[in-house]
Order: structure tokens, then sequence, then C-alpha cells
């Protein structure tokens, strides 16, 4: 075990491969979900890629042994185990520095993927142009399909969400321009910002627009990077033809009610960046009132869920 600064690294065994044979670099970033990680972990080595690929998983100071279970149990895995929570972009930064791949897999630890996932998902993102990253479609363990794709958070469409528009005219492409409540999940769309649950990057991609921004640490980190992909001409794909098992909010869930707020003030730092001529401050103040509401109409529909 080798220590540098604040970073504990356990390097997994296996073959050494050299950098320009590596295909699929799979990068984790975990927090006390144990045993969806080993989940995730299994499934990769049971249904791995036919191109040879590197597994790299970054540990943000788990107290439920994560980081020893997967060192333990999956030896190939190179395991960066922090001695402190730095969040989810600056996890993803480290692996995706630390990665050799020429392609980059941001796989949730809650994810199980299915046989030839991998291997399909590297076909069509060969087979694509300019797209930023490669989404599949999301099931939940019983199978039925999640609603993973948004727009991007327009002042306008966070109010109409906030309003309840979105709910009340599903079909809308207007007022269901956030949640994507008019998509069926049936066929190949570009996409501003699907979940970050499983997000297939070609390496010359990220290194084009660089490291995820760290002024936001768990949400919006990724939105604000597609939405930096999409202006320099890049777009991201959604694909039904990919089909991965979510189980969802595996490490949100274990501050629900705090997450609905950090959420908050991620979006309006996404806000405050993408708005920053005096001229937007309406837009700006819209935001302020729409995401106030919706947080908090979610923060108390959680409150209910938990003691229930």
């Amino acid at each position: 075990r080798a220590r540098i600064g604040l970073l504990s690294i356990e390097q997994g065994g296996g073959v050494n491969l050299s950098d320009d044979t590596i295909i699929l670099s799979i990068l984790i970033v975990n927090w006390n979900t144990r045993d969806y990680l080993l989940g995730a972990l299994k499934s990769i080595y049971d249904n791995p890629p036919e191109s040879a690929f590197e597994t790299i998983v970054v540990d943000n100071a788990s107290a439920d042994g994560s980081a020893e279970a997967a060192v333990q149990n999956f030896p190939h895995v190179r395991m960066f185990a922090m001695r402190e929570n730095t969040g989810y972009a600056a996890g993803n930064n480290l692996a995706m520095r630390e990665s050799r791949g020429q392609n980059l897999l941001l796989l949730n630890p809650d994810v199980v993927l299915r046989e030839g996932a991998l291997d399909h998902a590297l076909e069509l993102l060969a087979s694509r142009e300019n797209v930023s990253a490669l989404a599949p479609r999301l099931v939940n363990p019983d199978g039925t399909v999640q609603n993973s794709l948004r727009g991007f958070p327009t002042p306008l469409s966070v109010l109409f969400e906030a309003l309840g528009l979105s709910r009340l005219f599903v079909t809308s492409r207007l007022f269901g321009a956030y949640r994507m409540t008019w998509f069926h999940y049936d066929i190949e769309i570009p996409a501003d910002q699907p979940m970050g649950t499983f997000l297939l990057i070609p390496r010359y991609v990220y290194e084009t627009i660089g490291p995820m921004d760290e002024q936001f640490p768990i949400f919006f980190n990724e939105v604000d990077w597609l939405w930096r992909a999409k202006q320099q001409g890049f777009r991201a794909l959604f694909t039904p033809e990919v089909e991965v098992v979510h189980y969802g909010g595996a490490s949100t869930r274990q501050a629900a009610g705090k997450m609905v707020w950090e959420s908050r003030h991620s979006l309006l730092a996404y806000y405050r960046k993408q708005y920053k001529s005096p001229l937007f401050t309406p837009v700006y103040l819209i935001a302020v009132f729409a995401s106030w509401v919706d947080a908090l109409l979610r923060s108390r529909r959680r409150e209910r869920e938990a003691s229930s």
C-alpha cells in the first residue's frame, strides 16, 4: 500500500497492459454502498467486454468496508481509497486522470450489467459521430423502464416543473422539457443530459472538454460537463439498444433530505456559472423561486416516505 497526500492506493493485480491496448476504462466512484459495488463488479467480470479493459474504483472514505471487500474479491480492480469524502466530481476526475483506456465509462456502483452490454455500447459509440457520451436505457430490477433523460435545466423549464405543469401536460415538449415527460425510451435520440449512471465517453472528447467542475461536488457536475461538450459541437446520445439494471440512489438515499437541498444549491451554482451577465438577474431570481418550491415539495415527500 502506498500513500500520496490524502490518498491511500490499493493497486490491483493482473496482467500488465500497455496504454494503447486498453480499449475501455470502467470508472466507479463509491461511498458506503459495499453490496451494490460488489454486485456491479461481479456483473463486469461475469460479462466483460471482448477487448482489453481496466476497472478503477475511487472509494470516498466509506465506513462499510467497501474498498477492502472490492480488492479482496476482485484483485484486478485498481482501487483508490480516499481518506475523506472528496465528492463525486473529484472522484471521477481522479479516475479519469489515472485511466488508460481509449474510452471511459462512468458507472455508478448500483448498476448491474447484462451480457454483451459493454461490447454493444462500444460498437454503437464507434459508429456514431460527435458523441460526447453514450447512455443506455436504465431499468429497475423488475424490468420497468426508468425516466433517465432530462433537458438542460433552463429557468423556464424548472419553473414549469415546480408549478406542476409537466405533470399536467405530460405529452407537451414545452412543459415537459426538463424531465422529457413526453419521451417513451423506445428510440435512439440525442439527449441534453442523460442520468450519470452509465456514461460512455470517448477519451478524445474528455481530453477536449477537460475534467468535471468540482464546484459541483455531488450534483450537476455531469450536467455542466455535458453542457460544455455541447458548446463545442458534441452531443450526448441515448440508445435503447443497450440496457442495464439500475437500483437507483444507493448513496444519496443515505441522506435523502439533505440531498434535496444539496441538489438545489448545485442548481443555483450552475445558474450563476451559466448566466453571469447582470441582464440575467431576473432569470436567476426565477430559478431561485422555482428551485425553492421544488426542493420544499420534494423534501417533504421524502420525509413522509421515511416516516411511513
